[in-house]
């Protein structure tokens, strides 16, 4: 648990460097004035937490320096993550413990990751295969952003990197045919999990969305319940402005969930916050790194402490 949470705050640190930039330190335990928590509100606000999480935040703070006097920057900070807390109650995703292989007959459970080029979907992708085979679970990638020229190689790569099974064509393929073959690929193989990377843009947003929507409508024809989880990657790095690009996807292909990449290149990591109280999509997992191990479970408790520089 502590070594997850020093990912988390390592991952977070920018985020925590421009608040604590901001607030001279307030979180280290000086005294609440006027002052300090208008440099708060301009902090929060900075990293995209928001009107409404920053006027929770500061309200809650107002509302108990009021009551106590010698309330402190290191109450306050408790006090934010305790309103993290309550916010982001019911967003962590979490997948089934789906160890030891599907049972003989059953059907893959297919993640399909979907996103703009540029968010870290492919990377993403392979990181997330890596994971599910350390929990014991065994996993194929299907390569279906076939539009991007680097996109196949890129996955190819990754997967001889970390030692995982790909299914995989030449750039301009049909990406359904290759999300098709996959699917039963996996299910010849009696693999736990696909995950299927798909195209991040073709010639114009119409062309994508019926892309995807080729890819589910095959994998359907191996499985009406597939896939089984649509996840949107997202650049943790664009902020608030990727609500509507969330907005797009849940409407034309019905997302299940995020994965929110590059928080440690950034410090607007209270973009997070945003995202959930408009969608109420789950949030599974958060890139803090660049390394495989650096995709990590959304954990609220995780975040709220690290955002606001608590320890474990």
């Amino acid at each position: 648990m502590f070594s997850l949470f020093k990912k988390f705050k390592a991952g977070l640190a920018k985020t925590v460097a421009a608040i604590a930039e901001k607030t001279h330190g307030l979180f280290g335990g000086q005294a609440l004035d006027t002052s300090s928590l208008a440099a708060l509100e301009e902090a929060l606000y900075t990293a995209d937490f928001g009107v409404e999480t920053t006027g929770e935040i500061l309200g809650e703070i107002k509302s108990a320096a009021k009551k106590d006097q010698a309330l402190r920057g290191a109450d306050a900070a408790a006090i934010g993550a305790a309103v993290l807390r309550r916010v982001l109650a019911g967003s962590e995703g979490t997948l089934e413990n789906n160890v030891g292989g599907v049972p003989p007959g059953a059907n893959p459970t297919v993640i399909c990751l979907i996103g703009v080029n540029g968010s870290g979907k492919t990377t993403t992708a392979a990181k997330l295969a890596w994971r599910l085979k350390q929990d014991g679970r065994s996993v194929l990638l299907a390569a279906a952003d076939t539009f991007r020229a680097a996109a196949v190689e890129q996955l190819k790569t990754w997967a001889l990197r970390l030692e995982l099974e790909i299914v995989a064509s030449h750039t301009g393929a049909d990406a359904a045919a290759v999300a098709f073959d996959a699917w039963r690929a996996a299910k010849a193989r009696g693999h736990d999990y696909l995950i299927v990377d798909t195209a991040g843009r073709l010639h114009t947003k119409s062309n994508l969305m019926e892309e995807l929507a080729k890819i589910r409508r095959v994998l359907k024809k191996n499985d009406p319940a597939a896939p089984q989880h649509a996840w949107l990657v997202i650049d943790g790095s664009i902020g608030s402005n990727s609500i509507e690009q969330a907005r797009v996807f849940h409407k034309n292909f019905g997302l299940t969930g995020l994965v929110v990449t590059k928080l440690d290149g950034t410090s607007r990591g209270g973009a997070i916050v945003g995202i959930w109280r408009e969608l109420k999509l789950p949030i599974y997992f958060l890139g803090l790194g660049e390394q495989a191990e650096d995709l990590q479970p959304f954990s609220v408790e995780n975040y709220a402490k690290a955002v606001f520089g608590l320890d474990a």
